[in-house]
């Protein structure tokens, strides 16, 4: 039998700045992210030249510490600034 990390389903706070892309928390940062990406591609925000960046709207920009466009590796990082 396999254990789930605990820490990581761990229900987190959600900033005030995020909660405008995910909605309001506490919420496992793996539900975090998939909200994220459902708000991505709902505004079509995905590069279409390169497919691994993100151009940011009004919502995500905040949240990409001010960037225009961020990669997805880059991303995580900068939404984890965003939960405690």
């Amino acid at each position: 039998m396999t254990k789930t990390n605990s820490a990581f389903m761990k229900p987190m706070k959600i900033s005030p700045e995020l909660a405008l892309v995910v909605g309001e928390g506490p919420m496992p940062r793996s539900e975090v992210v998939k909200a994220l990406w459902v708000y991505i591609k709902k505004h079509n925000l995905q590069d279409e030249a390169n497919r691994r960046n993100i151009n940011a709207d009004e919502n995500l920009k905040p949240v990409f510490g001010g960037q225009a466009t961020v990669n997805m590796f880059e991303m995580t990082k900068l939404v984890s600034k965003h939960l405690s």
